[in-house]
């Protein structure tokens, strides 16, 4: 099932683990102490643009008359909420500019332009996600609660509905966002302002976010509410999709493995660096798709250090790829299309009874443990089978085959 002993999967001692977390906090202060004025042009000239494209779209949708204004003004609009949720709202929440000390750009207070609260947005994601990525029954984005993404979680009838539920929670992301940092909320009581409040706060939000969309804008249009309304309607359904296809191949593909809420108990800073590495995958970009992505292309940069701004993952990437290569370690990564396409297939495999599938619950694509390797578990480098990328290339090899 899920991985209980994270260095043993690994093939790394309790030394080298140390090691490797070791190299990773170095770079995490190397850029630390980087951080300047390159980095706040970056994040100031970003929201600019933002807004300007914003403006310019919702201005092209009501004033041109013809449907390629219509389109232009739409896809416009459309990359203008995915720059702000994923470069700008995801990131600033982050807490990777407070640094700057500037009261807008700052965690605690900026609000995104989505249907849930930043607030509760952060203890959700920030907390219950980064802290205990991929932790059966602690992180509640393994599967967003609503899909089996492993084996461990028991198969119910109710999954063979689940291309179903992926469809809907593409299409309403934001709002499955919503009621997911709401729910954490409420179960776990982190709300400042108790139930009640946290209620009135999201519903507040909500109506703020409905009423601009799709009673403001539309309104001030005149007689062509109607284009309006249809093209903000697109814009969001839009980035609600990208947003959570990126999201889905930073943690469904495989190669993102799961672990058993034992493997937190004492767990070092390098030992949670280790998890990241293990349960994260990255997709293949250039500047543009990274950018547009909120550089979580660069998912496992991202994993290793949340609050470290993100124009900075993709030099961050080359230094950990070479920590991956030093310690035997895979840098799981792929193309786009290919990380999408391996979510998909563990999505509707498992929306299937595990009595119909041919891999065990300890060797499969998608769920994996130490107990999928053959022999001892290696204790030092002279153990022959070497680290973890070399061990998965041998099991490839050998004649059995998971599926």
């Amino acid at each position: 099932m899920a991985i209980t002993q994270v260095a043993v999967y690994a093939h790394l001692s309790a030394a080298e683990v140390e090691a490797l977390g070791q190299e990773l906090a170095e770079i995490r202060q190397d850029e630390l102490d980087r951080l300047g004025a390159r980095d706040a042009r970056y994040i100031r000239r970003t929201i600019a643009f933002q807004r300007t494209l914003d403006a310019a779209s919702r201005v092209t949708i009501g004033f041109s008359r013809r449907s390629t204004g219509w389109i232009a003004g739409t896809s416009g609009l459309a990359l203008a909420k995915v720059i702000e949720n994923m470069e700008i709202g995801h990131n600033v929440s982050h807490g990777q500019w407070d640094w700057m000390n500037d009261p807008e750009i700052h965690s605690t207070s900026w609000e995104w332009d989505m249907a849930g609260l930043s607030a509760q947005w952060r203890h959700a994601h920030n907390y219950r996600h980064h802290v205990f990525t991929n932790v059966l029954g602690m992180d509640d984005d393994i599967g967003f609660g609503v899909m089996r993404v492993t084996r461990d979680e028991r198969w119910r009838p109710g999954h063979l509905l689940q291309p179903l539920r992926n469809l809907l929670l593409a299409a309403t992301f934001e709002w499955g966002i919503a009621s997911q940092g709401w729910y954490l909320e409420r179960k776990f009581g982190r709300a400042p302002a108790g139930g009640a409040g946290s209620v009135r706060s999201l519903v507040a939000k909500i109506a703020r976010q409905v009423g601009k969309d799709y009673v403001l804008f539309p309104a001030l249009s005149g007689r062509r509410w109607r284009r309006t309304l249809t093209a903000n309607a697109v814009a969001n359904l839009v980035r609600n999709i990208w947003a959570y296809v990126v999201i889905s191949c930073g943690h469904f593909p495989d190669g993102a493995e799961k672990f058993a809420p034992s493997v937190i108990e004492n767990e070092t800073r390098a030992q949670w660096y280790l998890r990241q590495m293990l349960g994260t995958a990255n997709f293949d970009a250039g500047p543009l798709l990274a950018f547009l992505s909120g550089h979580l292309s660069h998912q496992i940069e991202h994993h290793l250090f949340p609050d470290l701004p993100s124009n900075r993952y993709p030099q961050i990437a080359v230094r950990v790829r070479a920590v991956c290569e030093k310690y035997d370690l895979p840098y799981t990564t792929g193309s786009l299309l290919r990380q999408h396409l391996l979510s998909l297939r563990t999505i509707h495999k498992l929306a299937l009874p595990d009595s119909l599938l041919t891999a065990t619950s300890d060797d499969a694509p998608e769920t994996a443990s130490e107990r999928k390797f053959d022999g001892p578990a290696r204790v030092g480098k002279a153990v022959p089978v070497g680290g973890l990328l070399t061990a998965l290339r041998l099991r490839r090899e050998s004649p059995r085959s998971s599926a």
